[in-house]
This record gives structure tokens, C-alpha cells and sequence, in this order.
């Protein structure tokens, strides 16, 4: 498995409340070019430290393939997409075989 600059794939890892609409995120995400392809996970516990307190919440997480050349974009729109305070924005550089990381980077163009 190799890559070029051109077929530079990243994963992006963000949750959402389990009642938020991630296909509707996910959706403008496709239709603006910003992703690829978004797998919406199912509802999951999260516990965690926010401002001082660990909370529990139920949550779904999105994985979000993109162009590695769209990230900054991709971060830009999900900040005004996403219902919360600071969402969470992990990328994850990826490797795999030429046809897929072509056909992510000619669909999040």
C-alpha cells in the first residue's frame, strides 16, 4: 500500500449527542465536497472531564473520511455544524490501497 500527495487520505473523529442528527451533518458534509464518505456509529456511553466534572452522556460517534488537503475546511464547517461547546476534531492520517484513497480524494474535492 502507497500513496501520493494526491491520494493523501485523513480520518476524522468527532461525537455527537445521541439524539443529534449526524445524518444530517454527515449529509452536508458529502454534498459540500468536505467528505467522502461518513460512517455514523451507533450510540455509545461516553464519560468524561468537562469544566471541572466527569460526566456520563450516550453519544454517537462519526468517522469521516476527507481528502487530507480538506481538513482545515472540514474543521471550519463541522465548528458550524456541531451543537456542541468544543467538539471533538481528531484527524488520523491514513494509509490504504490506490483505488480507495483515489476515489476519497477525487470525491472531497
Amino acid at each position: 500500500m502507497t500513496t501520493t500527495p494526491a491520494s493523501t487520505v485523513s480520518i476524522v473523529l468527532t461525537t455527537l449527542g445521541a439524539d443529534a442528527d449526524a445524518a444530517s451533518i454527515a449529509r452536508t458534509l458529502i454534498d459540500e465536497r468536505l467528505a467522502a464518505c461518513v460512517n455514523i456509529l451507533p450510540a455509545m456511553t461516553s464519560i468524561y472531564r468537562w469544566q471541572g466534572k466527569v460526566e456520563q452522556d450516550r453519544e454517537q460517534q462519526m468517522v469521516i473520511k476527507t481528502a487530507s488537503g480538506r481538513v482545515a475546511d472540514l474543521q471550519a464547517r463541522l465548528r458550524q455544524l456541531h451543537p456542541y461547546e468544543l467538539p471533538e476534531f481528531l484527524v488520523l492520517d491514513a494509509t490504504g490501497s490506490e483505488a480507495y484513497l483515489a476515489w476519497v480524494g477525487e470525491s472531497a474535492r
